[in-house]
């Protein structure tokens, strides 16, 4: 269990289309192709990183210690209507080779159904200005938003850890 004073198990209030979404527990990448609009991922980032305080004890590190992060922005139709921030030890021989997918989606990797991949419980957050999430997803966001909807989950495979973190932009209800 990872909640903590600032992430916990009940997302924040959203509209019915956007709390359904944030609440997925499938494959986001599967429910945001079954809208019918034209999905892509565009990388933004791959490459060493830094823990924040709030992440790394997830894949069980010091805060500030080394890890390996990917930064996707997940498109419909060419809007960017989610930013993802995924995590894991660096050198991870388990997670590394599946962070270094180019523009292919994480989480048809995550949820094939013949993978003994175990996925932790989804937490929430409403991201604020001033978090690092924040202005990744304010970079992206058209709108003027000064809050966001988040979500994050671990998934673990052989006892390693990967942290996935999905922000929500407010664009994406046009498109549910």
């Amino acid at each position: 269990m990872f909640a903590d004073k600032y992430w916990a198990g009940n997302p924040p209030h959203l509209s019915p289309a956007m709390r359904s979404c944030l609440t997925e527990e499938g494959s986001l990448t599967e429910r945001l192709i079954a809208t019918g609009h034209d999905f892509s991922v565009r990388v933004l980032y791959q490459g060493p990183s830094a823990a924040a305080p709030d992440e790394a004890g997830l894949i069980g590190l010091d805060a500030g210690a080394p890890l390996t992060a990917r930064h996707v922005a997940l498109m419909l139709d060419g809007v960017c209507v989610v930013v993802a921030r995924s995590i894991a030890r660096s050198g991870c021989p388990i997670w590394e080779p599946v962070l270094a997918r180019g523009s292919r989606s994480l989480g048809l990797t995550l949820f094939d159904r013949s993978s003994e991949i175990i996925r932790a419980p989804l937490h929430y957050r409403e991201l604020h200005p001033g978090l690092a999430l924040f202005n990744l997803a304010r970079g992206l966001d058209l709108s003027d938003a000064s809050r966001y909807a988040a979500r994050r989950s671990n998934f673990i495979l052989d006892a390693a850890a990967l942290n996935v973190c999905e922000v929500f932009l407010p664009v994406l209800e046009t498109f549910l």
